[in-house]
């Protein structure tokens, strides 16, 4: 299966709905790596690694993000997979 990395920037009302620790729990159960956090101005940003159709499904969930979010816009930025992350994690 084709490995594949997004980088996400999320805007809208993304911050205090638990965006990100409902990030990392779709991103764990497609069995996904990488980390999500808080941007200083407002938006989330993620990292995702591994099966390309598993990533495409956690980018179809960012674009709706859990009950209380209002996502406005998602940059999409599609990269080449490194493998470097062992699991999913909310940095601070």
């Amino acid at each position: 299966m084709e490995k594949a990395r997004l980088h996400v920037l999320i805007e809208g009302r993304v911050q205090g709905v638990f965006f990100r620790a409902n990030t990392r729990e779709e991103a764990c159960l497609l069995g996904l790596t990488g980390w999500v956090r808080n941007c200083f101005d407002g938006r989330v940003e993620a990292v995702f690694e591994g099966e390309r159709n598993k990533v495409e499904e956690v980018l179809k969930w960012c674009k709706k993000g859990p009950p209380g979010a209002l996502v406005r816009n998602v940059e999409v930025n599609w990269e080449q997979a490194t493998d470097e992350y062992d699991t999913f994690s909310i940095k601070y």
